[in-house]
């Protein structure tokens, strides 16, 4: 792979994380092309500067175009993946058949496991696209700081420490700082995991458990992601770092992350169904419950939150009880 800077850059997807990366992109590269499926959407980001459904308060840089055109992905050498993770496969199978070039640069964004075969966004993009060079980005980084240009941090994960290096250039800017990791495993599954958490910490808020419980709460989060993160192939340094605990902690208490907006109305008697349509976006952490549920199952990981998460959103069990019933669990020693 030649080290020199990517030209363009096609974001999948026009939602709030993708909008808010074309912001954070555009003065790096000659142009940057965000493809969504709803022509209304396009129009109004080509014409008007502004995604009317996603950030509307922010102006589009004049490099950024969009299409409905998934063909048009072609020809950029930078090609992220913003979609939901429920869509990842069916995206990147029709993105091979159109004819992607093994040289272009596959980058995912999305936060999740696959249902049923359990992989990691990478993982399935590898499958389909076993000739490309892959990357993974992630970190506490909410879209709708990025777009406002308020100081974050990520990290870009690749097993190539040229494709790394290219990568963390890209995404540094005055107010963006980028690290590198290699373990992919682990920050993928820091990722999805830590959704789950936040669901979990915004019913503790909603209940009204306070700040001691739900601090607890976040805490053994923790230790209960790295133990099954460890235990599904991650390092556990890698918890500790930004795609884990820093994540971690902004998905938990943020205003702006929709998985705690999902716990919180649980939390106040709303039911899944009224909770994610009040919500009108994908809150990652309710499909990954069912994914990551059963991988955790699958390695024999011992998991009370996720499992008490999983009881409220699928087995209908009341939060107060659920709640309860995992803060009266037998009594263990902390690093148990």
């Amino acid at each position: 792979m030649p080290d020199q800077p990517f030209s363009s850059a096609a974001i999948l997807g026009t939602g709030s994380f993708g909008t808010a990366l074309a912001v954070l992109l555009a003065p790096r590269l000659d142009a940057v092309e965000l493809i969504g499926r709803d022509a209304q959407v396009v129009e109004a980001i080509n014409q008007q500067h502004r995604n009317p459904r996603y950030l509307s308060h922010i102006l589009l840089p004049e490099r950024v175009r969009a299409s409905v055109r998934l063909a048009d992905a072609i020809a950029h050498p930078l090609v992220l993946f913003g979609v939901p993770t429920a869509a990842t496969r069916e995206v990147a199978n029709d993105l091979a058949s159109l004819g992607l070039p093994h040289s272009t640069v596959l980058l995912s964004c999305a936060k999740g496991i696959e249902r049923d075969s359990g992989e990691r966004m990478s993982e399935v993009l590898r499958e389909v696209f076993p000739a490309n060079p892959i990357a993974v980005f992630s970190g506490p980084n909410h879209a709708e700081e990025i777009a406002t240009k308020l100081a974050t941090c990520a990290v870009i994960g690749t097993t190539d420490p040229q494709l790394a290096r290219q990568l963390q250039d890209l995404f540094t800017a005055p107010h963006f700082r980028s690290y590198t990791s290699d373990d992919l495993a682990g920050m993928e599954l820091g990722g999805a995991i830590k959704n789950i958490y936040a669901i979990a910490a915004g019913i503790a808020a909603g209940l009204g458990l306070g700040d001691n419980a739900i601090a607890a709460l976040v805490t053994r989060a923790l230790a209960e992601m790295t133990r099954l993160g460890v235990a599904l192939g991650g390092r556990a340094e890698t918890f500790s770092g930004l795609s884990g605990v820093g994540d971690l902690i902004v998905t938990c208490f943020s205003v702006h992350s929709r998985n705690h907006r999902v716990g919180l109305a649980l939390g106040h008697g709303k039911t899944l169904e009224e909770a994610t349509r009040s919500l009108g976006m994908v809150a990652e952490g309710v499909p990954n419950t069912l994914s990551i549920h059963e991988a955790a199952h699958k390695a024999g990981v011992r998991t009370p939150i996720i499992d008490a998460v999983h009881s409220i959103l699928y087995q209908h069990k009341p939060a107060a009880q659920a709640m309860h019933e995992l803060l009266n669990r037998d009594p263990r020693p902390e690093n148990a």
